[in-house]
C-alpha cells in the first residue's frame, strides 16, 4: 500500500502516541494520499503528549480496510468553529502497513459505536463537516 485507501466515515481508529499512550478517535478522515486530520479534545492528554513529541501512529479497522499510518502529527486548528472544545489534528503519514497484504482474511465490518447523547452526536456532525474543509 504505497497511498492511504478510503474508508466509510465515522470508522473508529486507535491514535498510538509516545508513552506508549493509545486512545479511540472517531473523525479520522483522509484529506490527501498522505495525510489524515482527526479532532482531539483541547485537554486530552494526548494532545499535550504530541506536542512534545508528534511522532503518532493510527490504526483503522472497518469494513474492507485494515491498516496503520505511521507519522508526524501536528495541530492545524487549535480550536474549532464547529465545537471549541476541540482542536483539529494532521498526521502526515510517512509509512504505511496494510495488514490486509496477502491476507486470506477481510475485514467484514467495522467496530459498531453511537453517542448515547444528542449533543455528543450534534458536534460529531459539526466536527466532521469542518474537518473536511481542511
Amino acid at each position: 500500500m504505497d497511498i492511504l485507501p478510503d474508508w466509510e466515515p465515522g470508522t473508529p481508529g486507535v491514535l498510538c502516541v509516545a508513552g506508549p499512550h493509545a486512545i479511540p478517535v472517531s473523525t479520522a478522515q483522509r484529506t490527501s494520499d498522505r495525510r489524515i486530520v482527526f479532532a482531539l479534545g483541547r485537554e486530552r492528554a494526548t494532545l499535550a503528549r504530541l506536542r512534545e513529541d508528534p511522532e503518532a501512529a493510527l490504526c483503522l479497522l472497518g469494513r474492507g480496510v485494515a491498516f496503520t499510518a505511521y507519522g508526524r502529527a501536528t495541530v492545524v486548528r487549535e480550536e474549532l468553529r464547529a465545537a471549541a472544545h476541540v482542536a483539529a489534528v494532521a498526521l502526515e503519514v510517512v509509512r504505511l502497513q496494510d495488514h490486509l497484504a496477502g491476507s486470506r482474511t477481510e475485514i467484514l465490518d467495522g467496530v459498531r459505536w453511537r453517542w448515547t447523547e444528542d449533543a455528543a452526536r450534534e458536534d460529531e456532525r459539526r466536527i466532521a463537516a469542518e474537518l473536511r474543509e481542511l
